[in-house]
Parts: C-alpha cells; sequence; structure tokens
C-alpha cells in the first residue's frame, strides 16, 4: 500500500499508483477529498499536457499547490488522466 501523508494525516493510499518521472500518481479515488480545494495555478508539460494544482488544508494549515493532477492529459499520458501527484513536504511510503 503506498500513502500520501501530510501534517500527519493520511491524504491518499493506494495499492495503485502509476509511477511517472519519479513521482507516485494516485487514483482519484484513493484521495481524501475533503482535503483538496483547486487552485487557478496550472503549469504545462509538452507530453502529459497542462497539470492543475489543488492546495491541501488540513487541521487549519495549508499547503498551496502541493498537489496537481492532469484532468485531460495528452494522449501519451492518458494512463495518468485524473491522478494526483504531491510535493511541497507531502511525504509517500510504500
Amino acid at each position: 500500500m503506498t500513502t500520501a501523508h501530510w501534517n500527519d494525516t493520511v491524504i491518499a493510499e493506494s495499492d495503485e499508483t502509476v509511477m511517472v518521472e519519479g513521482n507516485h500518481y494516485f487514483p482519484s479515488e484513493s484521495i481524501s477529498e475533503e482535503f483538496f480545494t483547486q487552485t487557478e495555478q496550472q503549469t504545462v508539460c509538452p507530453w502529459k499536457g497542462t497539470a492543475s494544482y489543488f492546495t491541501l488544508d488540513v487541521d487549519g494549515e495549508q499547503n498551496r499547490d502541493a498537489a496537481w493532477s492532469y484532468l485531460e492529459p495528452k494522449e501519451a499520458a492518458e494512463n495518468i488522466r485524473g491522478h494526483y501527484a504531491f510535493w511541497k513536504g507531502v511525504t509517500i511510503t510504500d
């Protein structure tokens, strides 16, 4: 089981993450949606497409743009459609 936690709270957990460029991408059904708020931040990857970012809000603390997802990826990255990856202090354990 692969787990993502921030602020001592599990925010995602799955046996079926997808590894891309060293990042675990968690399927949408494995995240705890109550901790995620989409922001206006976006970045563009030449082969994956446009990433949308999410702020984590756990126990009154926020970690801005700490999660991202390719909601409408390019064909080459279709396997991570709707999956979520993390950075900015989010800990991933296997």
